[in-house]
């Protein structure tokens, strides 16, 4: 399973799609309404990326991007999916029906950016309380008793 051979299968489902091979992972970068139908196909055959490993957010300020960390474990070969989300309506469809570790991992991503799982069987908070105003990693969070501001 080459770069070239995803770049190219990648493609042909999302033509928008744009690419980045500098760094450790092959990564895919789309946005968040493609998202969905670019994981179940990456999920199936010929390229069974049956493990998610990692969900995480980046707050750029004007907007966010979500990272998906893929493994193939019958290939031995890791992607990562960015996934470009609007900062002032932060929701994009789950993944947890197509990779069950997404349940937890979404729910902290919910939890600490306020990004909402469409489809999410059970998002609510995970580490905070209930009653926590905010959400702690964005970067216009402000806290009064820790003084924090980005």
């Amino acid at each position: 399973m080459t770069n070239e051979a995803i770049k190219e299968f990648v493609f042909n489902v999302v033509p928008s799609a744009t690419f980045d091979e500098s760094g450790e992972f092959f990564t895919i970068q789309i946005d968040a309404t493609e998202w969905k139908s670019l994981a179940t196909l990456l999920r199936g055959v010929p390229y069974n990326f049956n493990y998610l490993f990692c969900v995480t957010c980046i707050d750029w300020k004007t907007h966010f991007t979500t990272v998906y960390h893929l493994t193939s474990t019958n290939h031995r070969r890791a992607i990562v999916v960015k996934a470009k989300v609007d900062r002032n309506d932060p929701l994009i469809e789950t993944v947890s029906d197509i990779w069950k570790t997404a349940e937890f991992h979404e729910r902290e991503v919910f939890d600490l950016f306020g990004v909402r799982f469409k489809n999410h069987p059970d998002l609510r908070r995970l580490i905070l309380t209930d009653d926590f105003e905010g959400y702690p990693l964005r970067k216009d969070f402000e806290d009064a008793v820790n003084m924090i501001k980005l």
